[in-house]
Order: C-alpha cells, then sequence, then structure tokens
C-alpha cells in the first residue's frame, strides 16, 4: 500500500494482531501487551474467540469489547460446537480444534483488516502479528502477509523448557509411561538431574503434566511438542518473566532458539502495564476477565485492621478438584484461625457444584469471606493479605512475586508442577501443600507460613523478588529496555512495505 504526500495519523501507526489463546490465564497477559503497544503508537486489533467475546460481554457489558478508534475488537470461531456456556473450555478440546481449524479463518481475518471497508474507519495495514505462543497457526498467516509474527509465551521460562525436553524423554524411551502404576508407585519421583538449564532439583513429576501418559498419541502430549517445536519458526518470542528470576532457563531458550526465533524478557506483564498504561485512561474499559469480579471484598479487606493477616486463596480459571478436596481445604482454613478470602468459581468442582459444609460457614463467620471472582492483582497488593494459596499459575505467580506475597502452592496440571517446584527450591517463597490434600497439613502449612521460622524466610525472598521485579521496570532495567528492542527490531521491521 503506497503512502500519500501527507498521510493521516491512522495510516503513520503500526498496525498489531494480537490474538490470545482463548482460556483465562491467557487473555490477560496478551491484553496487557496490548495495551503497552496501543501505548507506543501501534493500532491494535485484539481477537477473540467467538466463545470468549460473548463471556467477556456477559461478563463485564458491552464496553468491554467496544473498543476504541485505535484499539479495535474482532473475532474468529474456535471450532468446537456453538455454546452459550459461561465456563472454561475443555483443555485438550479446545488445544486440537484450535491447532487444526483456525487457520483459515485467521487469515481471512487478516485479509479482511488489509482491505477494510471505508465505512468502518481508517485501518491502517497490518504491520505484525502478536500471538499466544500456544496458536503457532499465527506464524504460518504472518508469513503469507509478509509481515513478522511475535509469540507470547503466557507461561514460565521454567515450564516452556520443560516441554522442550518432552522429545528427549520420549527418545531415551521415558515417555509415554510403560504402564498406568507408574503414576503411582513412585516412578514419577525419579531424579532429572540432566535437563539443561533446569533445577538440578527436579525429578519427573515436576515436568509439565502432560507427558504423565501411557498413550504416545496423547493429544495433550503432541500438542505441546508441536506448538513449542514450531514456535521456533516465529520472528520472536516474548516472555512474560524478568533476565534475574530465572536466567539460566532463559539462557538455555536462547540457545535452542538461536537462530531463529530471537527472545525477548517483558516481563512481568502487570508491572509493565502498570508503568506505561495510565490508570483512568480509556483503555481501562476494555476488559479481558472472563468471569464477573467481585470488587467488594476490596471493601472487606479494607476492614481488616492487622496487615498481613488474611489468606488468600484461589485455585486460577481452569484448575477442578472433587468436592472432598474443597471440604478438606475448607476445613484446613478453619482450623488454621486465621482470616481469608476464598475465590471459589462455581466450575471449581468437577462435574458438580462446591458444597461446603453448614458448620465450616458458621466456625468461620465474620473471618472468611466467599467469592466467585475478585480482581486479583488488587487483592496481592492489598496490605492485609499474609499468604496466597494457589495452583500456581503463571499469572498468580508473577502477581504475587509482584506484591512480595509468599504462597502455598497447589499445582493442578500443565506447567504448573514446574513452577511449583521453583518457587519451592529455587526462589524461596513458597511450600506445597502435597497430591494428597488433607486438613491438617493444609492447617500446618498455614501455620509455618504465617507465623513460622520458614514462613519469615519466605517473606523474606518474596520481598526480594518484588524488587527485583521492580527493577526490571526501571528506565535501564532489563525488561523495559527489551520492550524498546522488540518494538525497533521486531514489530516495526515491516514498515518500510508500506
Amino acid at each position: 500500500m503506497g503512502s500519500t504526500s501527507s498521510p493521516s495519523p491512522a495510516i503513520e501507526k503500526p498496525h498489531a494482531v494480537c490474538m490470545p489463546f482463548p482460556a483465562q490465564g491467557h487473555v490477560i497477559p496478551m491484553m496487557k501487551m496490548a495495551k503497552v503497544l496501543h501505548r507506543k503508537g501501534f493500532h491494535i486489533t485484539f481477537v477473540n474467540t467467538e466463545y470468549n467475546h460473548r463471556r467477556l460481554v456477559r461478563s463485564r457489558g458491552p464496553d468491554a469489547v467496544a473498543g476504541l478508534p485505535d484499539f479495535r475488537f474482532a473475532t474468529i470461531p474456535d471450532g468446537l460446537p456453538p455454546s452459550d456456556a459461561d465456563a472454561t473450555q475443555d483443555a485438550a478440546a479446545i488445544c486440537i480444534s484450535t491447532m487444526t481449524t483456525c487457520l483459515p479463518h485467521f487469515k481471512a481475518l487478516l485479509a479482511g483488516l488489509n482491505n477494510a471497508s471505508p465505512a468502518v474507519g481508517v485501518v491502517p495495514p497490518v504491520t505484525c502479528v502478536v500471538a499466544d505462543a500456544s496458536l503457532t497457526f499465527s506464524v504460518d498467516a504472518a508469513a503469507d502477509l509478509g509481515v513478522p509474527c511475535a509469540l507470547l509465551w503466557t507461561a514460565s521460562a521454567c515450564g516452556s523448557l520443560g516441554y522442550r525436553h518432552f522429545r528427549l524423554f520420549i527418545d531415551k524411551g521415558i515417555v509415554p509411561l510403560k504402564d498406568a502404576e507408574q503414576l503411582t508407585n513412585g516412578f514419577l519421583d525419579t531424579p532429572v538431574n540432566w535437563a539443561r538449564g533446569m533445577s538440578k532439583h527436579m525429578r519427573l513429576r515436576d515436568f509439565p503434566s502432560f507427558l504423565r501418559t501411557t498413550d504416545r498419541d496423547d493429544p495433550m502430549l503432541n500438542f505441546t511438542m508441536h506448538e513449542i517445536e514450531h514456535s521456533g519458526d516465529a520472528t520472536a518470542i516474548i516472555y512474560n518473566t524478568f533476565d534475574e528470576l530465572e536466567r539460566p532457563a532463559l539462557d538455555a531458550l536462547r540457545a535452542a532458539h538461536h537462530p531463529r526465533a530471537a527472545a525477548y524478557t517483558v516481563g512481568p506483564l502487570n508491572l509493565l502495564a502498570d508503568r506505561i498504561v495510565p490508570a483512568g485512561g480509556p483503555l481501562d474499559a476494555l476488559g479481558s476477565n472472563l468471569w464477573k469480579e467481585d470488587r467488594a471484598c476490596l471493601d472487606w479487606l479494607d476492614g481488616v485492621e492487622e496487615a498481613r493477616s488474611v489468606v488468600y486463596v484461589n485455585y486460577g480459571s481452569i484448575a477442578v478438584m472433587s468436592n472432598e478436596q474443597l471440604v478438606e481445604f475448607a476445613w484446613g482454613l478453619a482450623d488454621s484461625g486465621y482470616a481469608f478470602l476464598w475465590v471459589v468459581r462455581p466450575d471449581l468442582v468437577e462435574g458438580d457444584a462446591a458444597v461446603l459444609p453448614p458448620e465450616f460457614v458458621e466456625a468461620t463467620r465474620g473471618r472468611g469471606l466467599l467469592t466467585s471472582w475478585c480482581p486479583q492483582e488488587e487483592v496481592l497488593r492489598h496490605e492485609a493479605v499474609g499468604l496466597f494459596l494457589t495452583h500456581s499459575g503463571w499469572n498468580s505467580t508473577l502477581e504475587s512475586l509482584s506484591g512480595g506475597v509468599p504462597m502455598l502452592s497447589w499445582p493442578f496440571f500443565a506447567e504448573q508442577q514446574t513452577n511449583s517446584l521453583y518457587k519451592c527450591v529455587e526462589w524461596g517463597v513458597a511450600m506445597e501443600v502435597g497430591d494428597d490434600v488433607r486438613r491438617e497439613v493444609v492447617e500446618s502449612r498455614i501455620r509455618e507460613a504465617m507465623e513460622g521460622e520458614k514462613g519469615r524466610e519466605m517473606r523474606k525472598r518474596a520481598a526480594e523478588w518484588k524488587e527485583a521485579a521492580g527493577r526490571a521496570m526501571k528506565p535501564g532495567g532489563s525488561s523495559l529496555d527489551n520492550l524498546d528492542k522488540l518494538i525497533n527490531d521486531v514489530l516495526l521491521s515491516a514498515r518500510t512495505r508500506y
């Protein structure tokens, strides 16, 4: 597309098409990345699946997707049967469906953006794609258009490195497992101290959970290997982490990517967005939360008199448990004696509604608050919160580190097991609850974390990591510098074509 002698500001803008994987933990960091790029001068098209678009409207209202003249929303189908459910989609189904059906829809969307009707206003030509690293079909679509594609890896660098060892586990005959007994007979405790760039304390159980299969054709095993291996064909990979936190893993990843995809660390994205995107501006209305937030929990926290006295409990947007496990966690919280704020999603209990004993509700009356969802970043920054009981998803981990809050870890699946090991052993900010949830263990872990020697050390380390994350965001800091390099070296590299 040729330029005119006096191009309008919209035509001059670079245009980034940003597309998250359709799950809550992926939509949030991609929205932060998109808002940062918008503040850096990019026209943004943010692409949700049709299913998640409807969920956003239900949770936040139509303003959440109304957009701005230079920040617009678009949708593509996810390939699954139509549904108006308000729940997290099955992980395996959405992974396989996006991998096998979304490419033609995304290519058509990109082509449509480049041939937008004047009736929709001036839309500059697409100059780059920023897509989730679990949507590597975007690499092929961007290549067809002749623009760079940067993939945003929304999980940890150590988790990414763990996935990169899957092929080696297969070559060594470790995966698939020989039989189901290896899941319970101690085989998963096998040390894996030979994994390049990873903690020397790694066991088989600490690698991402999709290798726990007896089936070589397991869909999640093969999906993750396909996406990880194809991601190296991107122009760049963006990591939501900071160098000081994960340097050995990042060094190994950069060696693995070379010379194809350059690696840029720009995290924690929650802090990067806080620094670059002004609060109270028009971008605040643009939403990423698929669940309706209960902001009354912040008022409840404001009413807590003692600092660092509340246990915050949230297992994220995907983790599920049995009702028996729910009850054990409940009585562990009750018996600890500490005040708590507990997020209990409508779909937290697998296949059924969450049912808490009336005796638990009565025993904790006045010192506990149950809610269905909350503004987690604000909760973890609140001075009343002293401990986070978490599934160890990466957004939760970074938000907790950014707030200087130590953690109790109950990992559910994927790379959460890897995050948990690193938090406990390498970074010193957490303790594990254990797979077999028992109320007395939950109670003792809470007490140790809140008042014991181990807890004091965890708080000290969490405060140190909070400072380190802040340094990465200061002028000259690694993440702030890497953002500028990413923009100038990758995302603007196709502008001369127009």
